[in-house]
């Protein structure tokens, strides 16, 4: 199964790419044997328009045109499940031994996603009733991205 991050907004050089790619390498170094094929991450500009309503649906139509097909999407909403490190890994694992071929990952602009994004996800997913801004979002998913991994592999990154 390849996982795939879909971003409105570019991880500029600093602090939060850091950690980011420091997270998504330790991914790429235990996920082969568990069944993972790739974790890619394709960024999404974000709108220029001035009405938020308009940088919404253009930025949820970016995120569309690059959803493959059999793919199972969750999207990022404080809005959505607060699930827990291990239920993602058994989530992740389910949707991998069903043979789904891609699980996307959409991350919202300043205005989130749109209620049909939503909708059409396979799970929303939040990290807290707070609002993060989306840099963040995306350093913490990939690091429960990593977790995940570490909890299938039996790693003992995660301790529980």
């Amino acid at each position: 199964m390849r996982l795939v991050v879909i971003a409105v907004g570019r991880l500029k050089q600093g602090p939060e790419r850091e950690l980011a790619g420091r997270y998504r390498e330790r991914f790429d170094e235990i996920s082969r044997k568990l069944g993972f094929r790739s974790l890619e991450i394709h960024e999404v500009p974000e709108s220029r328009s001035r009405d938020a309503a308009t940088r919404v649906a253009e930025e949820t139509a970016a995120i569309l045109a690059r959803i493959p097909e059999k793919s199972v999407m969750i999207a990022l909403d404080e809005r959505g499940d607060s699930l827990d490190s291990a239920a993602l890994a058994d989530r992740l694992a389910r949707w991998r031994d069903q043979g789904v071929a891609n699980t996307i990952f959409a991350i919202g602009g300043a205005d989130g996603l749109s209620p049909d994004l939503r909708r059409k996800a396979g799970l929303r997913l939040a990290f807290g009733a707070a609002t993060w801004p989306h840099q963040m979002v995306r350093v913490m998913l990939l690091e429960q991205i990593y977790r995940a991994a570490t909890i299938l592999a039996g790693h003992p990154y995660h301790r529980a």
